[in-house]
C-alpha cells in the first residue's frame, strides 16, 4: 500500500552553489582520503562555515534515530529538507502513532501533505498524542469533520487576488505569495488550499513573479510589501536575493516584511550567506509564526541572534488553538521567551475557519480572555493584538477587554487590570453613556 499523504513542490536549494556539507550519499567518500583523486568529489566551495549550534534533547534525539549523521549534516537546512517525515513509514519509524493519527495518515490525498523537519521531530514528544507541537502537524480525523462557516478560501485571498499571487486588501500594503513550499506543515494552515500542490492553479514560482512586479510598478500607492507562501525562506538564496533585489528596485516600496515559521522549524536555515542577503537589502522585516514555549531552543535561539544582530527587525504571530496554546500561562511563556530572544509578540490569530479545522478552534472570548489575562499582568511588549481575520475578506479586526464600565456626569468610569474602577475627568465625551456604572470605585 502507498503510505504517502500527498506531495509538494520544494523550490529546490541553490544548484549553483554546491550543497556545503556532503549528501548521505557520499558522505564516505569525503572521509575516504585514500580513494583516487578521481573518485572524490570536488572540493567543497570556499565559504564561512556554518557553525551552528546543538541543544542537549537534539543530541538526545539524533543519537537515538539519527546515529550515522554528522552534525554538519544535520545541520544543513537543505538536508533538513530532503530528509522530511513524509509518509506513514516515515512517522512510524519516530513516533508511536494513535489509531487515530494512523487513520488519517492513511486516508488523506490531496493539499496540505505531511511535512516535518528531522530537527522540529525532535521537539515533539514520540509517544504521546496529545503533545502539543505534534498535534499541530500530524493529522488527525478531525480534519475530515467539515462544519458550517468553513471554507477552501476564508479569507477570500482569491477574490482580492490582483494578479495571481499578488493578494492587494489594504490600500498601501500587498500579501505577495512568492512560493507553495514549507519545511513544515501546520495542520491549520490559513493556505492549506494551496500549499505543496503538485499543479493547479497554484503555481507561485519565479516565473510567475513578473506579473507581480510589473502590477508593483505600476500601483504607486503601494509602500508595503508582505512577503509569504509558503515561506519566502524555503527559497534558495539566489532566488531570494532577486526577489528582494526587484522590490528594493522599485522607488516607492518602503517596507517589506517576511512571513516565515523557518526559526522555530528549520533554525540552521539562517545561515551567514542568508544574513548576508537580509543586510544588503535591510530593513527587512521579519514577523515569526511562533506557537507553542517548546519551539523555544538552543538553535532557535541561535537563529533569532543571528536575525536580530544582523538588525533585522522581530516580530511573532500566534494562531490561539484549542488544547495547545489557550491559556494565559503558556502564551504568558511563550511572549516572554520570545522577548528574550529579541522577538516582540505581534499578533495574536483566532484560528481561521478553514476547511476541517473546528478541532483547532476556540470560542473568540478565550481570546480576549487571554489578553486580559495578560495586559498589566505583564510587561505590555508581551502582550500581542488579538485579531480575528473577517471571513470573506474583511480583514484584520482587532478585539480587546471593555475597560469602559460607565459615565457619571463629567466622569469616565474606566476598569483597570485588577478589577478597580476609577475616574477619569472627562467633561467633553459621551463615551460611556450608554452603560450603567458598576459598584466598586476608587479614586
Amino acid at each position: 500500500m502507498d503510505d504517502g499523504i500527498g506531495s509538494d513542490i520544494a523550490e529546490p536549494p541553490n544548484r549553483d552553489v554546491a550543497i556545503i556539507n556532503p549528501t548521505p550519499e557520499t558522505y564516505h567518500l569525503f572521509k575516504n582520503p585514500t580513494l583516487p583523486a578521481q573518485s572524490r568529489p570536488a572540493a567543497l566551495p570556499v565559504r564561512h562555515a556554518n557553525r551552528f549550534p546543538c541543544g542537549p534533547d537534539t543530541r538526545k534525539y539524533r543519537q537515538a534515530f539519527f546515529p550515522d549523521v554528522p552534525g554538519r549534516l544535520w545541520n544543513d537546512w537543505q538536508w533538513q529538507v530532503r530528509e522530511r517525515i513524509r509518509s506513514l513509514s516515515d512517522l512510524e519509524r519516530l513516533f508511536h502513532l494513535s489509531p487515530d493519527e494512523r487513520e488519517a495518515v492513511i486516508r488523506h490525498r490531496g493539499s496540505l501533505p505531511l511535512g516535518i523537519t528531522p530537527y522540529y521531530a525532535s521537539r515533539m514528544s514520540l509517544a504521546n498524542a496529545a503533545n502539543g507541537l505534534r498535534r499541530t502537524h500530524i493529522p488527525v480525523m478531525g480534519e475530515y469533520l467539515h462544519v458550517p462557516g468553513e471554507a477552501a478560501d476564508p479569507l477570500g485571498e482569491d477574490h482580492d487576488a490582483a494578479v495571481p499571487g499578488l493578494v492587494h486588501r489594504y490600500p498601501d500594503r500587498v500579501l505577495f505569495l512568492v512560493t507553495g513550499f514549507c519545511s513544515t506543515y501546520c495542520r491549520y494552515c490559513t493556505r492549506s488550499r494551496a500549499v505543496g500542490e503538485s499543479g493547479g492553479e497554484y503555481k507561485f514560482r519565479p516565473r510567475e513573479w513578473e506579473a507581480a512586479f510589473k502590477y508593483l510598478e505600476e500601483h504607486t500607492e503601494v509602500r508595503d510589501v508582505l512577503l509569504s507562501g509558503g515561506d519566502p525562506l524555503t527559497l534558495g538564496d539566489d532566488k531570494l536575493d532577486y526577489l528582494l533585489t526587484r522590490l528594493r528596485g522599485i522607488r516607492h516600496i518602503e517596507f517589506i516584511r517576511i512571513g516565515t515559521k523557518v526559526p522555530m522549524v528549520l533554525p540552521m536555515r539562517i545561515t551567514p550567506s542568508l544574513i548576508k542577503i537580509l543586510k544588503k537589502h535591510r530593513p527587512v522585516w521579519m514577523s515569526v509564526h511562533a506557537t507553542h514555549p517548546d519551539e523555544i531552543s538552543v538553535e532557535s535561539t541561535e537563529a533569532f541572534n543571528r536575525l536580530a544582530d544582523a538588525g533585522v527587525p522581530l516580530g511573532s504571530q500566534t494562531v490561539l488553538l484549542k488544547g495547545i496554546n489557550d491559556s494565559v500561562e503558556t502564551l504568558k511563556t511563550l511572549y516572554h521567551n520570545l522577548l528574550r530572544c529579541r522577538v516582540r509578540p505581534y499578533y495574536l490569530y483566532q484560528c481561521d475557519p478553514i476547511t476541517g479545522s473546528s478541532h483547532f478552534r476556540t470560542p473568540v472570548e478565550k481570546g480576549i480572555e487571554i489578553i486580559e489575562g495578560l495586559r498589566g499582568h505583564t510587561t505590555g511588549y508581551a502582550v500581542p493584538h488579538f485579531v480575528v481575520d473577517a471571513p470573506g475578506g474583511g480583514g484584520k479586526i482587532p478585539l480587546i477587554p471593555d475597560y469602559v464600565v460607565g459615565r457619571e456626569g463629567d466622569d469616565l468610569l474606566l476598569r483597570n487590570f485588577e478589577g478597580n474602577v476609577y475616574r477619569y475627568k472627562d467633561p467633553d465625551g459621551t463615551l460611556g453613556a450608554d452603560r450603567t456604572p458598576g459598584k466598586k470605585q476608587c479614586g
